[in-house]
């Protein structure tokens, strides 16, 4: 498997390393994936298509930066996942392959163009993510918000999921998100509390979690979802121990996905975890109450998003209807 390319040409003309405070790092050799995990390059029209509205309207997908596995399949379906507050991120997670480094300016226009791309492709349900920016005061909360407004204003019909940092250090940033009112509030945990230190260094497990829990404090109806990735050398106990813990944050949506590992200086795969593995996971999930479940090897936070809301609101639905 080819290495992604990690220097980046930005405006200007200089060039830049895509994670420079990877650099020095030891090479982890890349694995061969197993036959169950491999894609097909993109080729459909429609993806195209949606490549190009992308570009025109300058917008950035986490799709894209973040080396989705998925990104054939999701934008051939005119699915993609909007990625606000630009393509450079203040945080070093070892897992991630979104370009790290010092961010550009909050573009004030940016919440009106991804509204109106979301309009003209007609979808159903958007995600919206965004890079860590540590760097402004509410951490891009607010931002956040003009989003969902102007989506609202632009696609009424189209379902709102947010996939947030965890806005650590942040007073109130938390509570400025809730009150736009998104459908489905998403923070990933991304692996075990045991694994944060070289995983997730900058974040913090049981912040990550309280930020869930918060969610439901301030409005009970927006669906909570949150996601793991396996494979970085977690246990199976472990595992089920933070899906306790998300359950008793009440988190609605669990996924669960293989890790994989983006370029030689990112987190090396401990091992690819098999489907059945995957299947164990989704049937111990149910039994611990979550909503809806998604755990397959390609399965990632934003994958099938508009068909599992569907599928997330009939259950909560089902739930919530008196016994006969």
């Amino acid at each position: 498997m080819a290495t992604r390319i990690v220097v980046d040409h930005r405006e200007g003309g200089a060039a830049a390393l895509r994670h420079p405070e990877k650099a020095h790092r030891p090479d982890n050799p890349i694995r061969r994936k197993p036959d169950w995990i491999r894609v097909k390059a993109p080729t459909h029209p429609v993806y195209h298509e949606t490549r190009a509205l992308m570009r025109d309207n300058r917008l950035v997908t986490v799709c894209e930066e973040a080396a989705c596995p998925n990104i054939g399949e999701c934008w051939s379906q005119r699915h993609a996942t909007m990625m606000i507050m630009g393509d450079t991120c203040t945080r070093a997670c070892s897992f991630c392959n979104v370009t790290t480094g010092i961010p550009r300016a909050l573009d004030a226009d940016e919440p009106k163009r991804v509204a109106e791309a979301v309009a003209t492709l007609g979808l159903r349900h958007v995600v919206v993510t965004s890079v860590d920016r540590d760097d402004l005061p509410d951490g891009g909360a607010e931002h956040f918000a003009q989003t969902i407004r102007a989506l609202r204003a632009a696609a009424p019909n189209t379902t709102i999921e947010v996939l947030t940092p965890d806005f650590l250090r942040k007073d109130g940033a938390l509570e400025v998100v809730v009150e736009a009112r998104p459908d489905v509030f998403n923070h990933n945990l991304e692996t075990v509390p045991r694994l944060y230190l070289t995983i997730r260094p900058g974040a913090r497990y049981f912040h990550s979690l309280r930020l869930l829990d918060r969610v439901k404090e301030l409005d009970p109806t927006i669906f909570t979802k949150s996601g793991l990735m396996v494979g970085l050398g977690e246990g199976r106990g472990e595992v089920l121990q933070v899906m306790d813990d998300m359950r008793s944050a009440a988190v609605d949506f669990l996924t669960i996905g293989q890790y994989l590992q983006p370029t030689v200086k990112h987190a090396a795969v401990d091992r690819f975890v098999e489907p059945a593995e995957f299947e164990d996971y989704a049937r111990m999930a149910r039994s611990k109450g979550f909503l809806l479940v998604s755990a397959t090897p390609l399965t990632r936070s934003s994958y099938h998003a508009d068909r599992d809301f569907a599928e997330l609101r009939a259950a909560r639905e089902r739930r919530l209807a008196p016994a006969a």
